[in-house]
């Protein structure tokens, strides 16, 4: 005779199951706050841009879909902030930093990826076609970005990430 699991014991087990799998998967490239201290010369001052019924509706505009929360938190010296965005990719989000200076981005950076596949978008070879992009009228980059052949989501994602980024910097510097 096999002896028995009982369901509390079953369940407990299946779940440290899952929620190890689910972590195995998350990949920390850059703590966000060393992201934020290697953004800025010196210490910059912590903000909050709140989402306002005006502001939700632009960032739709943007992003072609609402935007949760209130408020979103950025960083800024001066002319230039910086944003730490989420986006999913095709299940589990992406963070990702970026640094804008007078309305082009300067850096993007992703900082923690938690999707199985389209990591690729990580290295140099595709962020740094972001540095320079600038949001034109009609809510587009003035440039293309090159995609990866099977991280098609995660370029959206981020595609779409850095058009919020750049968007919600004018926003900020109006405030």
């Amino acid at each position: 005779m096999q002896p028995r699991l009982s369901t509390p014991l079953l369940a407990l087990i299946l779940w440290l199951l899952a929620s190890t799998s689910a972590h195995a998967l998350e990949t920390v490239y850059l703590q966000p706050e060393v992201f934020i201290e290697q953004s800025f010369a010196g210490e910059p001052e912590q903000k909050v841009l709140w989402l306002t019924k005006d502001a939700k509706a632009s960032i739709k505009q943007v992003l072609g879909r609402d935007y949760r929360g209130m408020r979103i938190r950025y960083w800024q010296s001066g002319a230039r902030t910086a944003w730490i965005l989420e986006e999913i990719g095709k299940v589990k989000p992406i963070t990702t930093g970026f640094v804008i200076e007078n309305n082009q981005m300067l850096a993007m950076q992703v900082l923690i990826y938690r999707e199985s596949h389209g990591w690729e978008v990580r290295y140099p070879f595709f962020t740094d076609q972001f540095k320079g992009l600038e949001l034109e009228a009609n809510n587009r980059l003035n440039k293309k970005i090159d995609g990866i052949s099977g991280a098609t989501l995660s370029v959206n994602a981020l595609t779409r990430l850095s058009k919020l980024a750049l968007h919600l910097h004018q926003q900020a510097l109006v405030q």
